[in-house]
């Protein structure tokens, strides 16, 4: 007997080999896969303590969020239409030395996960400060993540003294190892520009002993390319990451916009990972990364949303359309960025990048039954030639009727389980109108007129 049965779906396993079941029958016990394969036609159905009929509806792994910053959902909208530089350094570190406590991070987070479940994403790979507030409330929702403590060389939320930086991540990474199967601890340094080499150098190191990714922002801006030396050619940008042994299978390397030929070829040859952010590189105007050159060169490439604060939202239905048809138009190849590469990226690769491709990120038997399932009922869901141009071109959070993480149903029928959202929305409502009168009281800070918070 079967803990749960999905049946009568189009399964898309996105396995290595692109298996597509038409009329296809999941079994899980406990929170794994046992069985995949397709329903006979007559032959009755195997006993299962719950059975989930999802009508035609196409049943995908649940997506994977390669790069967020969660407790950012209460910075959405907060200061749109800026420059990269003018945007942090203005706007967005100063709100995070007024306003980012443990609870605002607890009720943050708690909005970012209600989010992603409800949008089909049942895991993330996340970056912040006060980490432990953040994989309290993550446990609290019921998701799977993998969560990095941030680290840079200047006052952060959580830490005041930089000098305490390293120390405390790495405290945090040895509090919740093992804690929860859910969830992954790691270490985040902000960014090259952000971060002393000795700080970079440290913080793999940290990464490295205690068996952990380890994160970074990297080339994400044109301002971070190195200046011309005396021979008149700039260094690759990875060479500086290089020379600090900061690459290999364990990094995770965000944004990778900037990066040249040298760059691709350094960081495949390492085994790094890249995470792409299409939505949130756009609306800085960083760029567009060269991801089909770092397809070409071997590269797992996962996808993010980046956080709230800079996309703003954390829907990653929006961000593989925009994958695929971005790179179309910036290489003027329609064939570029096909829809099964794209459901990868959001799925296995992703999955592969953080370091948890051997567990989830596919539909196969042994792995993790975290899974997503499309409403057939949905006008966009009609009709269905090919399901995974369907759910790459065509699919939305509003498509998500059920999400499943680790085999436990955490979405019903387009509604969170827990039943929490309400009072979470109340809750980050109520922070959002603090920070907006804080923001008016500042010389030249908004004015507070037409809030609708």
């Amino acid at each position: 007997m079967y803990d749960l049965l999905i049946h009568n779906a189009w399964v898309v396993t996105v396995d290595g080999n692109g298996h597509i079941i038409p009329d296809g029958v999941i079994g899980i016990q406990g929170d794994r896969i046992v069985h995949v394969g397709p329903q006979s036609a007559g032959d009755a159905l195997p006993a299962a303590r719950e059975t989930i009929d999802a009508a035609r509806g196409i049943v995908l792994p649940g997506l994977v969020n390669a790069h967020t910053h969660l407790p950012m959902t209460i910075f959405r909208g907060l200061a749109d239409d800026l420059p990269l530089k003018t945007w942090l350094e203005d706007h967005i570190f100063p709100a995070e030395a007024a306003h980012i406590t443990e609870d605002t991070v607890h009720w943050g987070t708690l909005l970012a996960c209600g989010e992603m479940l409800l949008g089909g994403i049942t895991t993330c790979c996340d970056g912040y400060f006060r980490e432990e507030a953040v994989a309290r409330a993550v446990a609290m929702s019921g998701m799977r993540a993998v969560l990095g403590h941030g680290v840079i060389d200047y006052p952060a939320p959580g830490v005041p003294d930089p000098a305490d930086n390293i120390r405390t991540a790495t405290r945090f990474v040895q509090q919740w190892q093992d804690v929860s199967p859910l969830i992954t601890p790691s270490i985040f340094c902000h960014s090259p520009y952000t971060c002393s080499d000795t700080t970079l150098a440290r913080a793999k190191a940290a990464a490295r002993d205690e068996g952990v990714l380890f994160q970074m922002h990297v080339a994400e801006t044109r301002d971070e390319i190195p200046p011309v030396g005396e021979r008149g050619a700039s260094p690759p940008l990875t060479h500086r990451l290089a020379q600090l042994d900061l690459l290999d299978n364990d990094t995770l390397l965000v944004h990778g916009v900037w990066l040249a030929p040298d760059d691709i070829d350094r960081i495949a040859g390492s085994g790094s990972s890249v995470v792409h952010c299409p939505e949130s590189n756009m609306k800085l105007a960083s760029g567009i990364a060269p991801v089909t050159q770092m397809h070409r060169a071997g590269i797992t490439v996962g996808i993010g949303t980046d956080g709230c604060a800079s996309n703003n939202d954390l829907d990653l239905w929006r961000e593989m359309d925009m994958t695929a048809k971005l790179h179309k138009v910036a290489g003027g190849d329609p064939t570029a960025m096909p829809a099964d590469s794209v459901l990868a990226m959001a799925t296995r690769e992703g999955a592969r990048a953080i370091g948890l491709g051997d567990r989830i990120g596919s539909i196969e038997k042994g792995k993790q039954a975290d899974l997503v399932i499309l409403d057939s009922a949905h006008p966009a869901m009609c009709p269905v030639y090919h399901p995974v141009s369907q759910a790459v071109y065509a699919g939305g959070g509003e498509m998500v009727r059920d999400t499943i993480v680790a085999g436990r149903v955490v979405v019903r029928n387009h509604a969170l389980v827990n039943g929490h959202m309400a009072e979470t929305m109340a809750q980050v409502r109520a922070i959002a109108r603090r920070i907006k009168n804080a923001s008016a009281k500042r010389p030249g800070g908004d004015t507070g007129q037409g809030s609708s918070l």
